[in-house]
């Protein structure tokens, strides 16, 4: 297939068409003419909505009769195979053209002047920062983003500008069908232990990744992280780095947190070259985001967008989905959101609200993701709740891919009392946890939800429904990566 492959399609079947990359890249396609339809589980994701505002009709089920009888291309998330998906079978043996989601990406990335982020943690914030940043400079870019952004109305921007900016998912490897001219590479921090067995296969992947930038492009590396540096020595093209420390070429400086209105701010200011490029003033929280912010910046320098253009991008950006997103409040306890299901991702954001409710009982309701990662993470789970004072534990939420595992959520809580007696309980569902939450929650707590799966609900549960016995203790609302 070639770059020009997708100005031929008229109309696209996804399977698997609720995920967030799948669902960005389906209003992607639909943004440019092309006629899309689709399928999945019946559970409702948080992309339902952006699918029907968009008008994209899917079935509920998987069924070969889903599958038009006429289709030009059949895209399918990577979740799927022949083995386990019954339409993806069907496309086989009818002989459709058909790719999965990373193939399908990595054709359109051959269009543009396009800009992968990658790294273990902070790709969504920084895909999405990098988006907003170029708009405000005129550069009229595309982008997907693994989240709802806010004020996109979901995870794609599409423009008529020449840069294409991508959230670089490493898992199975799907970012080595991606083309990019350039990359961001926020942090190297061993996950998905399911697919890469150690932590050297896992940096193995990133250093084959960037390796494939051409010399002519370029790459924006983190200064602060020893394992970045491992990855990019290899690179064939300049590499530029930014962080903390005083060896970057883009280094962080005065860093101070203040409130506005009621809401957090972090100003800055960044160094290049011994020169002072700018003071700026980032509306998220932490340490991690000013980084990521910082990684945006010298992406903005090397395009060539004016400092006035990328400090109206920093102030103005206002997240994604899921990402310490004010979720409203409960009897008086602020309640917030947080996709992270990593310990370095929980480590980050419980840092960052002990930083921004510095004298706030703060309450975590984690729900992990994987039985494998949790076993392979164990002893950093349970070290990874140090900023909180009270931890609930749901029961693991599995991948499709595992039949189960030799850890449970019980284990991690008793780690953890280990350390501090009584700090973590184990509420298997849902309803058990907004139980616990509402018998013991006091005026001027704040409630944290973090992971993967749909512990979100925890919040909806406690400001929409006042009657315990309403609620659900399936899982059947998901917010999947």
């Amino acid at each position: 297939m070639t770059y020009e492959y997708f100005s031929t399609i008229k109309t696209v079947y996804m399977i698997g068409i609720k995920g967030a990359g799948m669902v960005a890249l389906a209003e992607l396609l639909h943004t440019k003419g092309i006629v899309v339809s689709g399928s999945d589980v019946a559970e409702r994701f948080f992309s339902d909505p952006i699918l029907q505002k968009l008008h994209i009709p899917y079935a509920e089920t998987f069924d070969p009769k889903n599958i038009p009888a006429k289709v030009d291309l059949v895209i399918h998330s990577t979740a799927y195979s022949a083995q386990n998906n019954a339409e993806v079978a069907a496309a086989l043996e009818r002989s459709l053209p058909m790719v999965s989601y990373p193939e399908a990406l990595g054709l359109l990335m051959k269009e543009k002047f396009s800009i992968a982020v990658c790294g273990t943690h902070g790709k969504t914030t920084t895909t999405a920062l990098a988006a907003h940043v170029l708009a405000c400079g005129d550069k009229d870019p595309s982008a997907i983003v693994g989240s709802a952004v806010m004020g996109w109305n979901g995870g794609a921007r599409v423009g008529k500008g020449q840069y294409f900016v991508v959230e670089a998912d490493e898992y199975q490897n799907k970012f080595f069908h991606y083309h990019p001219m350039a990359a961001i590479v926020t942090n190297v921090d061993w996950d998905h232990p399911d697919f890469f067995p150690t932590f050297a296969s896992y940096k193995d992947s990133f250093s084959y990744f960037l390796r494939r930038i051409p010399p002519h492009g370029f790459i924006i590396a983190c200064g602060d992280d020893a394992d970045v540096a491992d990855v990019v020595r290899a690179a064939q093209c300049t590499v530029l780095t930014y962080g903390f420390s005083r060896e970057c070429d883009f280094i962080i400086s005065a860093p101070e947190q203040h409130r506005e209105e009621g809401k957090i701010i972090q100003r800055f200011s960044v160094f290049h070259e011994g020169e002072k490029y700018g003071t700026f003033n980032l509306p998220l929280v932490g340490r991690h985001n000013m980084s990521n912010a910082t990684a945006v910046i010298a992406l903005a320098f090397k395009l060539g967008i004016p400092p006035a253009a990328v400090r109206e991008g920093v102030e103005t950006f206002r997240g994604t989905a899921r990402r310490f997103e004010q979720r409203g409040t409960f009897e008086g306890a602020t309640l917030i959101d947080d996709y992270a299901h990593h310990p370095a991702e929980i480590v980050a954001t419980l840092t960052a609200a002990r930083e921004a409710y510095p004298d706030r009982k703060i309450w975590a309701v984690f729900h992990p993701h994987t039985f494998s990662r949790t076993e392979a993470l164990k002893e950093e789970f349970v070290q990874s709740f140090d900023s909180a004072d009270y931890v609930l534990l749901l029961d693991i939420y599995p991948s499709a891919r595992e039949n189960g595992g030799t850890i449970g959520s019980g284990d991690l809580a008793r780690a953890i009392n280990a350390y501090v007696p009584q700090k973590a309980v184990h509420t298997p569902t849902i309803a058990d946890a907004v139980e616990l939450l509402r018998r013991e929650v006091r005026e001027g707590s704040v409630i944290i939800t973090l992971g993967a799966g749909d512990v979100w609900r925890v919040h909806e549960y406690l400001t929409k429904i006042k009657n315990p016995d309403a609620m659900k203790e399936s899982h059947d609302v998901k917010n999947t990566p």
